[in-house]
């Protein structure tokens, strides 16, 4: 999730490019650059690190012209570095080009590219599609860029200049946001529309599968195999502190709204085609011997991590019986823990400087263990320290209370688990198909729950003034129970707890009295009769419940005062899916309640001390 801007007119490029990249910060800070044409030739300037490191490259190397794009970086492909930031260049230098997203099929057309003597300078995926770019230019740079989009596999926002039609820019999109912004007699480009307020509020929002020719006086937008399309002016009416969260009134809920993609993001190139199997191709150093090997795993997190985790366990012992230890990184440093030479530690963390999960893999490192990262950061600490890292693709989060990342963190464990199932010959062909198919369709799965966001506004607004509210579960819903209760307490700050819907009557029924809501879980089909036997149990003393179940459950809806429904997934794939109501529920609490609700009160969006 990376910030874009472009810019051709009479303004002074630089200005607008980095003042633009300044409001877009928010979207990626481990690297920038911009590439501008001035005098037939194309100047690049990039830096590593945050947005002010380059202004201060641009002081001792001042660029002109009146055409140019730049690039905030959140790193997917490659670690942070001046090598790998944006813009990427052709081996000529003609071609300059930006990237938001992940270009499944790079390996393939790099080793095609190489083979035919191009040289890379980066890491990165983008980088192939520049020198793919030199390699296609026919002299028409649109109909070159039409024969590009037919090459390219993955979702990207791409944004392309060339000193050979200096008059030009190309823009296109799939599955990755981009926008035009339209002035008089200038226009610009960038990913989201805080970059452009400040010139203009007329905008077209590329749509997905569609492309852009700007040029100074005008802007032409055509489906990627080339075709025309109308499109129709968007009056931006926020201000320009409602822009920057894209309209949201806060980062949180703009942050939920993002998961569908984020999870899209996550999935892209680790799933074979056909659905055959996880790939992981160079993401990890594992051989088949390693793997088959592991005869333990520990996961080692805090806070939503931690919870992740649990889930996470749950699912692999399901597919890959593989025993699984869950733990609290404070704690686990200081236990002496069990471990052997075939334990593997798994560390999640969003930031990858989570103190005491960092303890905890130097631990493990220190002891001759094989140690995974799962963050959100590449070239954070845990992706550096550790023996190998998947990275979740969920993109900057900005909201303390964790949404996106929690979801993307449980999309990299379900991978893991198959991965260690198929490649431990666990699953047929035909279950291992069924699980990523259903993986596949997680996104528009989460999209769809969006939209039960006015009912539980309502019904966070009716409860907002209780003090005390319970979530059960049963299964891996006991664990998204615990998940729920977390984003309650921390943004509404009303005491929740959750439990393991079995354990209510070994003491906690005696806290159910008249009134007090009470959030049930009822996703799992094999505990259904006996959570709804739990759930009886709460309503026998006048609790108000609200259940959480599957589209078509009338006999739920039964027993209980109110239904959020989900469109029906695996249950053993739920989680991912019934998360997203638990957050909305937190969110709107917490605005009924008039909360900060992005910057809780004593808590923080990275523990970096212990």
């Amino acid at each position: 999730m990376c910030g874009i801007v472009g810019y051709i007119g009479p303004r002074n490029v630089k200005d607008v490019v980095i003042g633009g990249l300044a409001k877009l910060e928010y979207r990626g800070y481990d690297s920038a650059g911009i590439a501008t044409l001035d005098n037939d030739k194309v100047s690049v300037v990039k830096s590593v690190g945050r947005l002010s490191n380059l202004e201060e490259k641009l002081e001792r190397t001042p660029v002109g012209g009146h055409l140019g794009i730049g690039h905030t970086r959140w790193a997917t492909h490659g670690r942070p570095s001046d090598e790998n930031a944006h813009p990427h260049q052709d081996c000529s230098g003609r071609f300059a080009i930006i990237h938001n997203g992940i270009i499944e099929n790079y390996l393939s057309l790099r080793e095609e590219l190489l083979a035919k003597g191009h040289q890379f300078k980066s890491e990165t995926d983008t980088e192939v599609v520049a020198h793919l770019i030199e390699e296609l230019y026919n002299g028409d740079l649109f109909a070159t860029m039409v024969a590009v989009g037919k090459r390219i596999k993955g979702a990207y926002a791409l944004v392309v200049m060339t000193k050979d039609e200096p008059d030009t820019i190309i823009a296109m999109r799939k599955a990755s946001p981009l926008i035009i912004g339209l002035g008089d007699g200038e226009n610009f480009i960038a990913s989201d529309i805080p970059a452009v307020l400040e010139y203009t509020r007329r905008v077209y929002v590329l749509a997905d599968g569609e492309m852009a020719v700007i040029h100074r006086n005008s802007v032409e937008c055509f489906t990627l195999a080339g075709e025309a399309v109308s499109k129709d002016v968007l009056e931006v009416t926020w201000d320009a502190v409602a822009a920057e969260r894209g309209g949201y009134d806060h980062f949180m809920l703009k942050e939920i709204h993002e998961q569908p993609k984020a999870i899209r993001d996550t999935l892209t190139g680790r799933i074979a085609p056909d659905y055959s199997r996880v790939v992981f191709g160079e993401e990890l150093s594992w051989t088949p011997e390693f793997v088959r090997s592991v005869d333990r795993i520990h996961i080692v997190a805090c806070g939503t991590s931690w919870h992740a985790g649990l889930v996470g366990k749950a699912v692999i012992e399901q597919l890959a019986r593989i025993p699984v230890d869950v733990e609290i990184a404070s704690e686990y440093r200081y236990r002496n823990p069990i471990q052997s030479e075939n334990t593997l530690i798994v560390v999640i963390s969003q930031s990858g400087e989570t103190a005491d999960t960092l303890a905890a893999l130097r631990d493990a490192k220190a002891r001759g263990r094989k140690v995974l990262a799962i963050t959100n950061v590449v070239g954070s600490s845990a992706a550096r320290e550790a023996d190998d890292v998947l990275i979740t693709r969920a993109g900057p989060e900005i909201a303390v209370a964790s949404t996106k990342a929690y979801t993307t963190q449980l999309v990299v464990l379900y991978l893991l688990a198959v991965y260690f199932a198929q490649e431990r010959g666990l699953l047929d062909d035909t279950l291992i198909r069924e699980l990523l198919t259903g993986m596949a369709a997680l996104p528009q799965a989460a999209d769809q729950v969006l939209d039960t966001a006015p009912q539980l506004e309502q019904f966070a607004k009716d409860w907002s003034k209780v003090e005390d509210t319970f979530f059960i579960g049963r299964g891996v819903d006991y664990y998204l129970s615990l998940e729920g209760a977390l984003k309650l307490k921390e943004i509404s700050y009303i005491h929740a707890e959750a439990y393991a819907a079995g354990e209510l009557k070994h003491g906690t029924l005696a806290l159910i009295t008249e009134g007090v809501p009470v959030i049930a879980l009822v996703t799992q089909t094999d505990l259904y009769e006996k959570t709804l036997s739990n759930i009886k149990e709460v309503k026998a003393r006048d609790a108000f419940v609200l259940g959480v179940t599957f589209v078509g459950d009338e006999a739920l809806a039964k027993s209980v005062d109110q239904v959020i429904y989900l469109p029906k997934t695996m249950p053993l794939l739920s989680p991912i899916v019934t998360v997203i109501p638990l957050q909305l529920l937190a969110y709107y609490a917490a605005v009924a309640r008039g909360n900060d609700v992005d910057k809780p009160r004593n808590l923080a969006k990275s523990v970096t001390v212990e």
